[in-house]
C-alpha cells in the first residue's frame, strides 16, 4: 500500500490480519506521503513531544512491512523503560517486537516482526547487531536519535551496526545537542561561516502542534525570592533570584532556592499542589504532577515534604531503583496525585495525565529542559492546560521563553551562546578547590523565601511581583482547567491588568493593599519562623564544623530526637525545641 490514508485491513509478515491502525494527524499524513513517495535510505522526523513520533514510526513499519520493502523491525531507544513501551505501542498496531531481547542470547523467537534495543546495548556489542542487521532487510527506527551522538563509542557503534540497514528512520522532538558531535545518519548542510546545520525531511514543532490542538499550552509560573548563603569564609550573602546577578551568585542562590530545608521549595510545592487541585475541580479529575529533582538525596526530602504538605505519600522514582520503570506504569495507570523524579522522566516517557510540572533542578541545557517540558504537553482531548512551576533564573526564563522556536543541530559552534551559566558551572559554584583534590562545599544555604515573579506564556510574560500565598497569587493559581491557548492569553493579560488597576489604586502611601490583623499576624510570624529557621541552620553549620557531619544527617538526628516535620514545615516551638536541643550537643 503506498497511499498515505489509513489502510482499512493489512496482512503483516506472518500472514494474519493486522488491525486497523486508525486516523493519522495532519502532519504524521504528510510526513508518511513524503516518505512513501522518495522511499529514502534515511529519514529524519522532527515532532514536538506529545505529537506522536511514535504512531508515525509504527505506521512507516507497518506499511513497509506489508509491502516486503522489509522483513524484520530493530528499534533504539534511550532507556529501558521506554523498549517495553515501545513494544507495547506497536503490539497494539500487530507489531510484536522483543523488549527484552538481550546480546548475551543474540537472537529471539520467530513469532516476533524484531526487537527493541537500547543505544547502550546497541554499543556494547554492535558486531552481533551489525550481523542481525545484514541477515534480513531491516527497518532501523532510531528513537531520540540525539541520543547516537551522547559518546563518540555510541555514534561510532550505531553506524557500525546499521550501516548495512535497509531504511533508517530517526525520530526526535529535539534536535539538537550543545556540543559538536554528530548525530548517526543525520545529514548536515553548509552554512555561512564555516559551520553545518542539521536538515530534517519533516518537521512539525510546537508551535505549529498548539495550534492544530496537538499538543497543551504550557503556562510558565517563575517563582523569585531573596536567598541568603554562607561562605567557606564565613562571609555572607543575600541575594534576589531574577535580578541580575554574577553568574557564580545565580548559580548558589539558585542551589539555596532548591534547597528541601529552606522555604522556597516548600511554598513552590504548596502552590503547584493548590494548582493541581483546581485543574482536577475543573476538568480534569485525574490529572498529575512531577517534581524533577537535581539528585536522589533531594528527591527523597521533597518527597518528604509533599507528604506533609498534601497528606498523601508521593510515588518516588529513583535511577537506581530496578522497580522504576514499574513505578511510572503504576503512576501513569492510577489517579494519584505526586511523582518525584531525578532524570527517569525526563524524556519520551509517555504520562499524558501529567498536567502539573515543578522544575526543582539545577540542569539548566536546552536539551534537558525540552525534554523535561515535553512531559507535560502531551494532549488527550481540547483544552487541557499544563501548569510548570520554576526558579526566576535568566537561562530558564529564557528557555520557557523560547518554547516555540524551532532547533537544529549545528556543527561547528555551540548550540547556544554562552551566558556564562551552565550545569558545569552549578556545579563548580558548590565547590571550593584550594587544593588538589579536594571538593568541599564553598558555601552554606540558609535560606530562601519565595514569590511568585511573573507568569510566562506564548513567549510573553504576565503579572507582577507578589508574595507566596497573597489573592494575586491566587488568581493565577485557580486558573480554569479547560482552556485553549487564545483563551489563555485572553484569561492572563485580564489578570495582570486588574492586578495593575488594584495595586495603582492603593493609597500612594502604601504601594500593595494594606493586609488586615490577621495577615499582620501572619507576617510577625512569618519573620519570627525566618528567624528561628536561621538560627538553627547556624547552629546546624556549627555542629557540621565541630563533627564534620553533614548538615541533613544533623537535622535528620534532631528530628529522630525530637519528633516533628522538615524544618521548612516546622512550627516556632518544634524550632525552639531543636535550637535548645542543638545547643547542648558536642
Amino acid at each position: 500500500m503506498t497511499s498515505a490514508e489509513p489502510s482499512t485491513s493489512s496482512t503483516n509478515v506472518s500472514g494474519t490480519a493486522a488491525p486497523n491502525l486508525g486516523s493519522l494527524r495532519a502532519w504524521q499524513r504528510r510526513a508518511l506521503t513524503k516518505y512513501l513517495t522518495r522511499k529514502p535510505k534515511d529519514f529524519l522526523a522532527v515532532a514536538t513531544p506529545g505529537a506522536g513520533k511514535t504512531t508515525f514510526g509504527l505506521r512507516v513499519a507497518r506499511e513497509l512491512l506489508d509491502d516486503r520493502t522489509v522483513q524484520q523491525i530493530t528499534v533504539v531507544a534511550p532507556t529501558e523503560h521506554l523498549k517495553h513501551q515501545w513494544a507495547e505501542a506497536a503490539a497494539r498496531v500487530g507489531i510484536a517486537l522483543d523488549s527484552h531481547f538481550s546480546n548475551s542470547a543474540g537472537q529471539t523467537s520467530s513469532d516476533y516482526h524484531g526487537v527493541v534495543l537500547t543505544y547502550a546495548q546497541v554499543a556494547a556489542h554492535p558486531t552481533k547487531h551489525r550481523v542481525r542487521t545484514e541477515n534480513r532487510r531491516t527497518l532501523v527506527i532510531l528513537d531520540e536519535i540525539h541520543h547516537g551522538g551522547d559518546a563518540k563509542s555510541w555514534g561510532e557503534a550505531i553506524r557500525e551496526a546499521f550501516d548495512d540497514a535497509e531504511r533508517r528512520l530517526l525520530l526526535t522532538g529535539t534536535p539538537f545537542r550543545s556540543d559538536d558531535s554528530p548525530i548517526p545518519f543525520v545529514v548536515y548542510e553548509p552554512e555561512p561561516g564555516g559551520n553545518q546545520r542539521s536538515k530534517a525531511d519533516h518537521t512539525y514543532g510546537y508551535a505549529d502542534a498548539l495550534k492544530d490542538g496537538v499538543v497543551r499550552p504550557v503556562v510558565f509560573l517563575a517563582y523569585s525570592g531573596e536567598a541568603s548563603w554562607r561562605t567557606s569564609a564565613g562571609e555572607e550573602f543575600t541575594a534576589r533570584l531574577g535580578e541580575p546577578l554574577s553568574a557564580e551568585h545565580t548559580a548558589r542562590a539558585w542551589r539555596t532556592a532548591l534547597d528541601p530545608h529552606g522555604d522556597w521549595v516548600p511554598a513552590v510545592l504548596t502552590a503547584a499542589h493548590t494548582r493541581l487541585g483546581q485543574l482536577r475541580a475543573s476538568g480534569m479529575p485525574d490529572a498529575g504532577g512531577l517534581v524533577i529533582a537535581t539528585d536522589q538525596s533531594t528527591a527523597r526530602d521533597y518527597a518528604e515534604l509533599l507528604t506533609a504538605i498534601t497528606g498523601k505519600q508521593p510515588t518516588l522514582v529513583l535511577s537506581d531503583d530496578p522497580k522504576s520503570s514499574s513505578r511510572i506504569a503504576e503512576f501513569a495507570a492510577s489517579k494519584d496525585e505526586w511523582m518525584i523524579a531525578v532524570r527517569m522522566v525526563s524524556e519520551g516517557v509517555d504520562v499524558p495525565r501529567l498536567a502539573v510540572g515543578v522544575y526543582a533542578t539545577s540542569s539548566s541545557t536546552p536539551l534537558f529542559f525540552a525534554q523535561a517540558i515535553g512531559r507535560f504537553v502531551r494532549s488527550r482531548r481540547p483544552g487541557e492546560t499544563a501548569s510548570v512551576f520554576l526558579p526566576s533564573v535568566p537561562v530558564l526564563l529564557d528557555l520557557a521563553s523560547q518554547m516555540e522556536a524551532q532547533r537544529d543541530h549545528v556543527l561547528g559552534k555551540p548550540h547556544r551562546e554562552s551566558d556564562g551559566l551552565d550545569d558545569q558551572l552549578l556545579i563548580d559554584a558548590n565547590k571550593q578547590k584550594d587544593e588538589p583534590g579536594e571538593d568541599e562545599p564553598a558555601f552554606q544555604s540558609l535560606h530562601a523565601d519565595a514569590e511568585l515573579d511573573q507568569v510566562i506564556f506564548d513567549g510573553a510574560s504576565f503579572g507582577t511581583s507578589t508574595f507566596s500565598g497573597s489573592d494575586e497569587e491566587s488568581d493565577y493559581l485557580g486558573l480554569p482547567g479547560l482552556l485553549d491557548a487564545d483563551q489563555v492569553r485572553a484569561l492572563l493579560q485580564k489578570r495582570q491588568s486588574e492586578q495593575v488597576v488594584a495595586r495603582m489604586s492603593a493609597p500612594a502611601s502604601e504601594p500593595t493593599p494594606a493586609p488586615a490583623d490577621p495577615g499582620r499576624a501572619a507576617g510577625t510570624t512569618a519573620e519570627n519562623l525566618h528567624a528561628l529557621r536561621k538560627e538553627l541552620n547556624t547552629l546546624v553549620a556549627m555542629h557540621h564544623h565541630r563533627t564534620g557531619k553533614p548538615h541533613g544527617m544533623v537535622h535528620n538526628e534532631l528530628r529522630t530526637s525530637l519528633g516533628g516535620p522538615p524544618t521548612a514545615l516546622a512550627t516556632a516551638d518544634q524550632l525552639k525545641e531543636r535550637i535548645a536541643a542543638l545547643r547542648t550537643w558536642r
